[in-house]
């Protein structure tokens, strides 16, 4: 593509058009067109239907050649995201987080949560403190807390010495902190105290998601149901009223036909539309045929594709960190150090598109899975999650296999 190069700076015309595939909202349109205004989507969807001269300000608009085949797609929206490129969210540090922020922008994934892991209470605060920072800089669009409230037997790359039972003294403080930028907070809901953690994170708009944990299908179900209940009767403007599953079948027990477990507790609550589940679709912490599978089980419009990336993501194999935990990446495969554990992706979400296309499920759903769907868990399918006039000028250019070309975020060329 060669029309982002030249446009990749402050100074980007304010009237652009694309033309190409679209892709969005479950939806393709193989003679699409995108026109953008300022940092806003004026017009997206067939070629034939745009008349420039009926738009005010597209007479003179700058259009922006793509290689025949390409497609144009939302940017990508991750909830769930440790870093990259060398640069690491647990960790806390500015230096670091911003080189993970600008890898993840240019890689496609325009909206994202930091992700932090379990921590010292002073190492979380701090964290904290530095995401809120970066959500009011607009480069971040908030935190998610993966931990400390989460099971030891299934605390996967988490750390050991820092998990808690659920504890509401420490619970207020973080919300405090967080001064409303705390997205989502994972969760082990068969810890004393989980059903009082679940009423405060809903009460402040905090969107449960149950994970690392060791329960029943019984308890899984209950607590899904009294999250979403609290976060209907919380009412907060721009939060969705469905609680999380994170990363399914990861960081919890297997599914066995005589004792369940939380993983057929999600299910079902998915294919009802009552909660929704993530997944890490790279090809090392779930099988291809097992993200097919879920895929037809309960429908894109009720999964999150999600990478888990560490600060590995988009290098080359070796040693990395999570957080306070050393990790060492071999075969694109990243592992906790202390007990071999997968600790994270090393791929980005468009690697993950990628690869849940390549599994079989239907292009349409998987960006709707990797866009629309996470836009929505966090409240912004007014703003991005789509191409749709109005909506924030986000926009991933691939080629036919589905690589990256090109980059816009809020009307700018990133790459």
């Amino acid at each position: 593509m060669t029309a982002p190069t030249r446009f990749a700076s402050s100074s980007a015309p304010s009237h652009q058009i694309i033309k190409g595939t679209l892709v969005s909202d479950g939806e393709v349109v193989e003679d699409g067109l995108v026109a953008i205004e300022g940092d806003r989507i004026a017009y997206a969807g067939p070629a034939d239907g745009f008349d420039a001269e009926a738009f005010e300000g597209f007479e003179g608009a700058i259009r922006l050649g793509v290689p025949s085949g390409s497609y144009l797609i939302p940017g990508l929206v991750d909830v769930h995201c440790h870093g990259g490129n060398g640069g690491d969210f647990p960790g806390g540090e500015e230096a670091s987080a911003r080189r993970a922020v600008d890898f993840l922008h240019r890689s496609g994934t325009t909206t994202f949560l930091a992700s932090m892991v379990t921590a010292p209470r002073e190492d979380l605060l701090r964290g904290i403190q530095l995401y809120v920072k970066l959500v009011e800089e607009g480069l971040v669009a908030g935190i998610h807390l993966e931990g400390p409230f989460l099971s030891h037997a299934r605390c996967g790359a988490q750390n050991p010495d820092y998990l808690l039972d659920p504890d509401l003294e420490l619970m207020n403080e973080l919300v405090g902190a967080a001064a409303g930028k705390l997205a989502t907070m994972t969760y082990a809901p068969e810890l004393p105290g989980a059903a009082g953690l679940v009423d405060l994170m809903t009460s402040h708009g905090v969107t449960p998601s149950l994970g690392h944990t060791d329960c029943d299908d019984a308890t899984a179900t209950a607590s899904l149901a009294a999250a979403r209940e609290g976060l209907e009767s919380a009412g907060f403007d721009g939060v969705s009223s469905l609680p999380t599953v994170t990363h399914l079948f990861n960081g919890m027990p297997p599914m066995h036909h005589r004792s369940p477990g939380p993983v057929a507790a999600c299910l079902r609550m998915a294919q009802e539309g009552k909660a929704v589940v993530e997944l890490i679709a790279d090809g090392t912490h779930l099988a291809p045929s097992t993200v097919a599978t879920v895929f037809q089980l309960v429908g894109a419009s009720n999964i999150v594709l999600v990478t888990d990336s560490m600060a590995a993501a988009g290098l080359s194999d070796g040693s990395y960190m999570l957080g306070p935990s050393p990790v060492t990446v071999s075969n694109g495969v990243a592992t906790l150090d202390a007990t071999g554990s997968i600790a994270g992706g090393t791929d980005t979400l468009l690697d993950v598109v990628r690869k849940t296309v390549a599994a079989g499920v239907a292009l349409p759903d998987v960006i709707c899975s990797a866009t629309a769907v996470p836009a929505a868990v966090l409240g912004l399918s007014d703003e991005i999650g789509g191409l749709r006039r109005g909506l924030r000028a986000d926009v991933v250019v691939t080629n036919e296999d589905l690589e990256l070309t090109g980059v816009m975020r809020n009307g700018q060329w990133l790459s």
